[in-house]
């Protein structure tokens, strides 16, 4: 409607246009128009524009070239505005409204008390004493501060050879903290009497004890267990907006002391073949594998249901494969380089710490690739959680819990609603770890606004359902599975969280997956003790279940006096039937067949053999919890090893495999640890990749360290 008008207005020679001139007040609310779709040309001829109404609308900015000299008020509410900069394009604002936008803070109001020098009055309040301190207070002390950071960058210019313990790069060694190494398994009952996880016995016993916070001794419980504030409040682990001049604590340039590792490095060794006995493919498998070949040559053929993108409107997946076009053409495997090592998770903030171990990381599920979050990820560790931007490495959110130790994190979009009862979605964050509480963050709005308790014990895996995006299920070392319902938000944040299912696990379980065809009925656990399925659809009576059976692999075989092997740690989707999943000490990697494996099932039977495809190559190795991850839209495995490389798969015709054989499938390539140096200390040796992410269009590939360090490497065909 406004391009429209625009063109009938601006026609060359229309009487219309003279009076243009005259206007004082234009109301464009309510029009649903996004930035681009504003009347820049018109609003420019309304010379005399006194009053702009633009409020409920979906803009997210100021469009570049608006220009109204005598513009005295704005009522901007009710919009998506993420940052107020381009508001500096109206010098004359003496009244200004800007509530009512989610992703705006407390800074960010500052900030255009700081742009706009005649504003007086915003979102109804007079705001001039306020104004004047910010203006010329603040400002001085800020200017201060900004030439003392010049001074120290020009002088680290000109004298290079001068101590620099801040950066890892190229020229400064990184320093060891005598980092314990990872624990190995002792059994996953071995608990103590108050209930909480013991230690785990170590591999190097002269190690520090309790270094490693998902096998820390006693957990402490002394959180409160009262019921946790249903209403919006500002906790005091709030995020601060990140300032980007000094964002990145410990991003870094990666080369090694002798020559640069920009492009990945293959290794010249294969590593050894697995030995794993052979297994007899069933006809079960070669009907799977039959139907498989146009799952893994569709790309993004796990058909999920998408999560709601930023403005609001939701979008269903067919249950069939779904085609990218960045995708189609991707039939040779990606070449990833590093990018940057942070070490943003650091205890008191030291360039010291390599002892944070990080555990858990994860790509909101947009896909929307002109947001600025789509190349952002989430990362916990520690009493922090960051969400960091892969290509400047910036870390943009921060927060902190003091004594908290987050195990866990996942992403979701809830419906909020807004002004006048419209409803929008919203992307939200949910974090736990020892304390047994589960944060709830909305990162773009710089806001924790709420918490509840979901477990007496440590949380050790939180996931939500893809089909209905408030279902948030949690997994504690008190071996329980609970399905809760976190609902939506008002206006000001009001939250009610229910609990729908208790599921009784056999151990603690470290990993949850929904089969992308069927999440309203189904979900598998990776745990301690093995992999299980639970029923967990709500139509049934019961609130309490127990698996409704196990699914168990060959490698179980080979027990002995070290390991039964039957520890889940690694368990993704690779299609909407493929899993990959692999057990500690195994050496390798299954991929195997979700409804192959269902159609095993007879009756009441509580044990069912995987239908194995085919497995994959990987590491020998006995430290336990490195979590593999998987790309489904560009048929990608990834998986960490304890010597900070990087196992990738790029799997593109399963048909070919042959599990009969016994030979497994050798990784794509083995990305090499970066080896970033610190001056004095030397190179640091590759830690354990507890984690590794991919975002869906395979940009960017983040794996975390048990050295509190975030490596973040991109796609080399990336601009």
């Amino acid at each position: 409607m406004a391009k429209i008008t625009e063109r009938i207005l601006l026609e060359k020679g229309s009487p219309k246009e003279n009076k243009l001139e005259k206007i004082k007040s234009i109301n464009l609310s309510r029009m649903g128009l996004k930035t681009q779709d504003l009347p820049v040309t018109l609003l420019n001829k309304l010379s005399s524009l006194e009053e702009l109404d633009l409020s409920g609308n979906m803009l997210q900015k100021l469009p570049a070239g608006l220009s109204l000299p005598h513009l005295r008020i704005l009522n901007f509410s009710n919009n998506d505005m993420e940052e107020v900069t381009s508001l500096e394009t109206l010098p004359g604002l003496g009244e200004l409204r800007l509530d009512d936008n989610l992703y705006l803070t407390v800074s960010d109001e500052h900030k255009v008390m700081f742009l706009l020098h005649k504003l007086k009055i915003l979102n109804g309040k007079d705001i001039s004493a306020t104004a004047n301190h910010i203006r010329y207070v603040n400002s001085e002390i800020l200017r201060k501060r900004v030439e003392m950071i010049a001074k120290e960058y020009f002088k680290s210019l000109t004298d290079p050879d001068q101590e620099d313990t801040g950066d890892i790069t190229s020229e400064t060694p990184v320093k060891e903290c005598g980092t314990p190494s990872k624990r190995k398994m002792n059994d996953s009952k071995a608990n103590s009497e108050d209930g909480t996880p013991r230690k785990r016995k170590t591999v190097d016993q002269a190690a520090t004890p309790g270094s490693s916070p998902r096998k820390s001794s006693r957990l402490s419980c002394a959180a409160s267990v009262e019921p946790s504030p249903k209403k919006s409040s500002r906790l005091p682990g709030t995020p601060q907006k990140s300032d980007t001049s000094a964002s990145s604590p410990r991003c870094v340039k990666m080369n090694t002391p002798e020559a640069s590792l920009r492009k990945s490095s293959r290794l010249q060794n294969t590593p050894k073949k697995s030995t794993t006995a052979p297994v007899a493919v069933t006809p079960t498998a070669k009907g799977a594998k039959k139907n498989l070949k146009d799952q893994l040559m569709t790309p993004n053929a796990c058909g999920s249901t998408k999560k709601a993108n930023e403005t609001g409107t939701k979008h269903q997946v067919p249950k069939k494969a779904i085609t990218s076009p960045s995708s189609v053409s991707m039939q040779e495997p990606a070449s990833l380089q590093p990018l940057h090592v942070l070490q943003c998770h650091s205890k008191h903030d030291s360039d010291e710490d390599f002892s944070t171990q990080l555990w858990a990381c994860a790509f909101e599920s947009t896909h929307d690739k002109s947001s600025a979050w789509a190349q952002s990820v989430a990362t916990c560790g520690g009493e922090t959680v960051c969400v960091i931007d892969c290509e400047s490495g910036h870390v943009l959110k921060k927060y902190k819990v003091p004594s908290e130790e987050f195990f866990t994190l996942a992403w979701t979009t809830v419906s909020m609603v807004r002004e006048g009862g419209s409803a929008r979605s919203c992307s939200i964050l949910a974090a736990g770890g020892k304390r047994g509480m589960v944060k709830l963050i909305h990162p773009r709005a710089n806001l924790a606004y709420g918490e509840f308790r979901a477990s007496r014990r440590a949380i050790s895996v939180l996931r939500f359902s893809p089909s209905q995006t408030s279902f948030l299920f949690s997994g504690a070392y008190d071996n329980k599975i609970i399905m809760w319902d976190i609902g939506g938000l008002d206006r000001d944040y009001n939250f009610k969280t229910s609990q729908l299912l208790v599921m009784e696990s056999c151990s603690t379980p470290l990993h949850l997956c929904l089969p992308p065809l069927s999440p309203e009925t189904h979900l598998i656990s990776g745990c301690d003790d093995g992999l299980y399925s639970f029923d967990v659809q709500l139509s049934k009576n019961t609130q309490k279940r127990a698996e409704e059976m196990e699914i168990v692999f060959p490698v179980y075989k080979k027990r002995n006096k070290d390991s039964n092997y039957r520890t889940i740690d690694g368990l993704s989707f690779l299609t909407e039937d493929v899993v990959a999943s692999k057990s500690h000490m195994q050496g390798s990697i299954y991929l195997w067949s979700w409804s192959g494996t269902m159609a095993l099932r007879q009756g009441r039977k509580k044990e069912v053999s995987a239908v194995i495809l085919a497995e994959l190559q990987w590491t020998n190795t006995d430290i336990p919890y490195l979590s593999l991850n998987t790309c489904p839209g560009f048929g990608y495995v990834v998986c960490g090893d304890e010597r900070g490389r990087l196992w990738t798969y790029h799997i593109t015709d399963l048909a070919k495999a042959n599990f009969k054989s016994g030979k497994a499938i050798p990784a794509t390539e083995v990305l090499e640890w970066p080896s970033p140096v610190r001056r004095g200390t030397g190179p640091v040796e590759g830690p354990s990749i507890n984690s590794v992410a991919m975002d869906p269009e395979l940009r960017y590939l983040v794996a975390l360290s048990d050295k509190n360090m975030v490596v973040v490497w991109k796609r080399a065909s990336m601009p």
